[in-house]
């Protein structure tokens, strides 16, 4: 099937409250304005430099998803224009992405990685990593930035089970950051979970943001 079929068959099955970021990693312009010339808006990068070069050769109307493991000396490439940052990890990256922000007279909305997998190649905070952020004195001086809800990365496997129990996890992280910290933020709901082989799983689990590339795309070429 084309892009134009994959991209309606995809967002058939997706319940409205869901919002799908269509991962153009790796893709190269020509495929990503195959997509966005079908109505889609949304794209979602992994590497900083890489949409830094292809932010400039797209629409301007293109709303830009950073999805990757993001290096601080990386975030001024992104944050003239991202418009969600899922992978925020630690305190010096979102006062980085605060610093590079109030340069460019923006507020970029971000969302707290947790690590929810079993493996341990994949990067996020545990529950009090992410509270210690949240409780440190310097969170409040950060005017530049907004905390809109939670990411994770369930492990790549067959077992249902165990991806259902982890993307629970992670809607129960979310669920006791509102409670302790956002009481009353209206902003702070997204749960960005679920990619091409558990998105749905994920859905049923809460997810508000799923993250997909190949079912959209094809598979990627990483050469």
């Amino acid at each position: 099937m084309s892009i134009k079929e994959n991209l309606a068959k995809l967002l058939s099955n997706i319940p409205e409250h869901v919002k799908l970021v269509a991962v153009s990693k790796t893709k190269p312009i020509e495929t990503i304005l195959e997509a966005y010339h079908t109505e889609y808006k949304i794209f979602g990068e992994n590497k900083a430099q890489e949409l830094s070069t292809k932010q400039p050769e797209m629409p301007d109307d293109i709303e830009w998803h950073f999805i990757g493991h993001l290096q601080t000396n990386k975030v001024k490439y992104i944050a003239p224009f991202v418009g969600l940052i899922h992978s925020v990890d630690s305190l010096k990256l979102l006062m980085e992405i605060d610093k590079q922000a109030k340069k460019n007279n923006r507020v970029v909305d971000c969302l707290l990685q947790f690590h929810i997998a079993t493996e341990e190649t994949k990067f996020g905070l545990d529950m009090q990593e992410a509270a210690d952020i949240l409780a440190s004195p310097f969170y409040p001086t950060l005017e530049n930035v907004r905390i809109v809800g939670v990411m994770g990365m369930a492990t790549y496997t067959d077992d249902e089970d165990l991806i259902r129990n982890e993307f629970a996890s992670l809607r129960k992280y979310s669920e006791q950051l509102k409670n302790d910290f956002f009481k009353d933020a209206d902003y702070f709901k997204e749960i960005s979970m679920g990619m091409s082989n558990d998105y749905e799983i994920a859905i049923e689990e809460g997810s508000t943001i799923v993250r997909i590339g190949s079912i959209i795309f094809g598979a990627r070429n990483y050469n």
